[in-house]
């Protein structure tokens, strides 16, 4: 499964993506997480359901004083990335 999570706020210059890429790690997700130029933070993340719901609830919960919205969605396929990086 692939979910495309879009996260609002003050997201950037808060270490948002290293917070994310240790979580998706944790829960042994593999995709991307990105800077986007309109102040989001765009992360793609594969693995089972249970995986990204538990890797979604806990960026949420470790980024809380910095989300103000989050928007996604979910595919039944994937890319098949190998591991979880950070692009610029």
């Amino acid at each position: 499964m692939r979910c495309e999570a879009r996260f609002t706020g003050r997201v950037q210059g808060v270490g948002f993506r290293m917070v994310t890429h240790e979580i998706a790690q944790r829960h042994g997700l593999c995709g991307w997480v990105r800077n986007e130029a309109n102040g989001s933070v765009l992360a793609v993340l594969e693995g089972t359901s249970a995986a990204i719901d538990g890797c979604l609830d806990e960026i949420r919960e470790r980024m809380s004083g910095f989300i103000t919205g989050v928007s996604s969605s979910r595919f039944d396929d994937d890319h098949g990335y190998d591991g979880f990086e950070i692009r610029s």
